[in-house]
């Protein structure tokens, strides 16, 4: 692979296909802190390129080193993906409901800071999993063109993230408390979608 426009496009097309679980997630983020302010945004858009820039190096190296050993784990990428976000989701839901019944606000702040710290990160990992197997997309590049792919991949879901949380923050206003329901409703349903593609359309 020569350093040329197919490459640069390829690693862009690749950067949104990955990135599209991202996308729905932060949406979802964005419905449970309407309030959510710009910082906090970079640090959720940025949390998710790290994954996705991660992740296709991981499975690059893994071609590399230790290929049979990542085809026998690749079996298990949507059964991860799965049980993580479906923990989120209904952790989501439950704490919403309860916050309802002691009708505090202050447990939906406490929710929104769980997220951005803790939850964050197993969504980083939860919706980049299967960008592992991107690793065998870019095998045939060098070292330093997989590292270039990967940021570039990182690049177009840090804008696309950034688009979703500007989307959620602005449906989050007129959906109000039922926004954290939906929200886990969603990741659940993401969840679910990322199982089904993994396991019978692979």
């Amino acid at each position: 692979m020569d350093w040329n426009f197919i490459f640069f496009a390829n690693s862009a097309l690749l950067g949104i296909g990955l990135a599209m679980d991202a996308f729905s997630v932060s949406i979802v983020n964005a419905l449970s802190e309407p309030n959510m302010k710009p910082q906090r945004q970079c640090l959720i858009a940025g949390v998710y390129a790290f994954f996705q820039f991660m992740m296709p190096m991981i499975g690059w190296l893994c071609v590399h080193w230790v290929a049979e050993t990542f085809k026998a784990f690749q079996k298990f990428i949507p059964w991860i993906a799965l049980i993580l976000l479906l923990f989120i989701g209904v952790k989501m839901i439950v704490e919403s409901i309860q916050s309802k019944e002691k009708n505090c606000g202050e447990t939906q702040n406490e929710s929104a800071r769980s997220l951005a710290f803790g939850a964050l990160l197993i969504q980083g990992i939860a919706t980049s999993i299967d960008a592992l197997s991107v690793g065998f997309t870019i095998a045939e590049y060098g070292l330093c063109m997989a590292i270039v792919a990967s940021l570039i991949i990182a690049a177009v879901t840090f804008g696309i993230c950034m688009t979703g949380l500007l989307i959620g923050k602005a449906a989050s206003q007129k959906l109000s408390s039922r926004a954290q329901i939906l929200g886990g409703t969603i990741l659940i349903f993401i969840g679910l979608e990322i199982f089904v593609r993994g396991v019978f359309f692979n």
